[in-house]
């Protein structure tokens, strides 16, 4: 064969070789996003419709939503390669998430994080809330946001979920409008814009309780995958998880990110912070200046090439490091839910605010508008 001919050779070889690549990434695409259909999302719960949502854009990534608890289902991203996967842990259908206890993907309200012994004062009155979480209360109480079906609209890329709070809802004092906006990108940006108005004086907060895997979920722990936390300092807590009060420096302590570390490497240290949480469930004091959007949070699978990043207008943000997965759930891929296979990365303000006048306020008072931006953004370094 002369030189033309084998030129032409390799230019066909290598046709099909694009082509049969391209068509397994489909395919494994395809068999991707058949693992949550819609009718496993069909059900009247408190006499209101629940469903599924699907938001995709032009770069391939696909985020499915159901209104029951504003949960996020489902975010499908490429590797490196070009080859998908779930990067996010949850349930096949809705019945997962009526029996699931752990938040996941749901949106967490009206107080996410901890409430110190479920009481704080507001305007010299005192208020009692459901204890939940030991002796404290916790993402809102026994029924919080992520257990009710929300009003939804969809208008093409974007998702608009309702929520009405009655004044006293497990607790808390005012009527709540909430809103929830997801937004998807062609930058492979998932925008959550949360916004609340109240009729009364109450405290707010509200966040996302997504747990993340770039490696996909059903692919291992957490542990490998290398993380930037850009802050200073915690909130230290005591043994229940409740902030101390005090505001602590993380250098030359397990909770250093500054700069990246793989989240394995420190996570069993002897450190009685790491102790009190059986691993990371702290708030991390943000160095953004609060209120404007910044870069929080920086999460990379080095194997996959995934990485992803968390902007936010919030003060803080959680990382919690799935140390109660105990693998009774099965998700999505077919296998168990197990410890430290996820990790949530939650923007909002401090726990337990109401009961610390040194930490960011969260009252929010009739003819106010509560309102809070997070973004993760999806990308590939080689």
């Amino acid at each position: 064969m002369n030189k033309l001919g084998l030129f032409l050779m390799s230019i066909l070889f290598m046709f099909i070789s694009c082509k049969q690549g391209k068509q397994k990434a489909d395919n494994g695409f395809a068999s991707l996003d058949t693992l949550v259909k819609g009718e496993n999302f069909q059900k009247t719960i408190d006499g209101k419709q629940a469903g599924l949502y699907t938001l995709k854009n032009d770069s391939g990534m696909v985020v499915k939503i159901t209104n029951y608890g504003a949960h996020i289902v489902s975010v499908l991203v490429p590797d490196k390669n070009g080859n998908y996967a779930d990067v996010l842990l949850g349930y096949s259908g809705i019945d997962g998430y009526l029996k699931d206890s752990s938040y996941s993907g749901a949106i967490v309200g009206r107080y996410a994080n901890r409430i110190a012994k479920g009481k704080f004062k507001l305007d010299g009155k005192e208020y009692t809330l459901p204890l939940n979480n030991g002796p404290n209360s916790l993402h809102g109480g026994i029924k919080g946001f992520d257990k009710v079906v929300w009003n939804a609209t969809q208008n093409g890329d974007s998702l608009l979920l309702s929520y009405i709070s009655q004044d006293k809802e497990e607790g808390y004092p005012g009527k709540v409008e909430a809103k929830v906006l997801y937004i998807l990108t062609k930058d492979n940006e998932l925008k959550i814009e949360f916004e609340a108005t109240t009729d009364k004086p109450t405290v707010i907060n509200l966040s996302t309780h997504g747990y993340f895997n770039l490696k996909g979920e059903g692919n291992g722990d957490i542990l490998d995958q290398e993380l930037e936390i850009f802050a200073d300092s915690i909130t230290s807590v005591d043994e229940t998880m409740i902030p101390t009060g005090k505001i602590e420096s993380v250098k030359g302590t397990p909770f250093d990110f500054t700069s990246p570390y793989i989240i394995g490497q420190r996570i069993n240290d002897k450190n009685e912070q790491l102790k009190f949480g059986s691993g990371y469930d702290h708030n991390w004091v943000l160095n953004n200046k609060t209120g404007e959007l910044a870069l929080g949070v920086r999460l990379r699978d080095p194997k996959s090439g995934r990485v992803m990043e968390v902007y936010t207008t919030e003060p803080g943000v959680q990382f919690y490091s799935t140390n109660f997965l105990m693998g009774f759930h099965t998700g999505k891929s077919g296998k168990p839910l197990k410890y430290r296979n996820g990790a949530a990365f939650e923007p909002q303000h401090y726990p337990d605010s109401p009961n610390h006048d040194n930490f960011p306020s969260t009252i929010v008072r009739p003819g106010k508008t509560y309102k809070s931006e997070t973004i993760y953004k999806f990308t590939i370094r080689k």
